[in-house]
């Protein structure tokens, strides 16, 4: 989308954040998110953003998750209309190849595609078939969690050029429901003519229960030409339920440690 390239980033990666992490969703469980985001810059998309766009994470296999966005977006070209209507669909595998252990971090890989189905004259897509080819890590240390890397946006169009995006975040869980977190990233230009960018994001995200989540972010650019940027969502995740281990009498076999998941 290319709501999303005005905020020296591409897609929208890990939320309420743009850099993204190596973990999947579990085997077999589910994420879906209802949420938008809003980017105003003052580089030539001039103010984007979705309301709301519509996310769907799948566990399909262990360690591997499916991903889809299909976004209704606005735009606004500067001093152009607004406009509103169908945006950019993007489409992604995510694959962890490492497990996280006590020295080493997590490593895995978010490869997405973004379909031109927004009307680009429009201000609601880019018009060209994007990709994004990065490598995550992430370690966690009691309440604190960091992750980042980074990688390679193809980014054809007029005016457009392909550019290297990375990021850093570290989270810290106050309590059981509630991690705020910091987020900094940078992006070499995809413009002619605009500068590299430098920019930050601080959120939270907070659980109501094991299902269901409020995830927020707001920052802008240190050095760059977006000015403001935000975003907002409901998260619900479900997956099968756990079986409840029948009980056996005193001497029986015991089942493994390590059941199916």
């Amino acid at each position: 989308m290319t709501l999303l390239v005005a905020v020296a980033a591409g897609a929208s990666a890990g939320p309420p954040y743009i850099t993204d992490d190596p973990e999947p969703v579990e085997y077999k469980h589910w994420e879906m998110y209802v949420a938008s985001e809003y980017f105003n810059s003052a580089d030539a998309f001039g103010v984007e953003g979705t309301a709301p766009h519509y996310e769907v994470n799948y566990g399909v296999a262990p360690n591997v998750q499916l991903h889809a966005i299909a976004p209704m977006a606005f735009g606004q070209f500067p001093g152009g209309p607004f406009n509103y209507g169908p945006g950019d669909i993007e489409l992604g595998v995510k694959y962890r190849f490492v497990q996280e252990t006590k020295s080493r971090p997590m490593v895995g890989t978010f490869p997405l595609i973004e379909i031109p189905s927004g009307a680009s004259g429009r201000n609601l897509g880019n018009g060209q078939t994007e990709f994004f080819f990065p490598i995550w890590l992430q370690k966690s240390w009691g309440p604190w969690t960091s992750y980042g890397g980074g990688g390679f946006w193809r980014f054809p169009g007029v005016g457009q050029r392909d550019y290297w995006f990375t990021g850093w975040l570290v989270q810290y869980s106050v309590t059981k429901r509630f991690a705020p977190g910091v987020e900094i990233m940078y992006a070499t230009s995809n413009l002619y003519g605009v500068s590299d960018r430098t920019g930050f994001n601080i959120g939270f995200t907070y659980d109501f229960d094991d299902g269901h989540h409020l995830l927020f972010s707001a920052g802008k650019d240190i050095h760059g030409p977006t000015r403001s940027m935000g975003y907002l969502a409901y998260q619900w995740t479900f997956g099968p339920q756990e079986e409840k281990k029948e009980e056996k009498p005193q001497g029986a076999k015991q089942p493994s440690e390590h059941p199916d998941r």
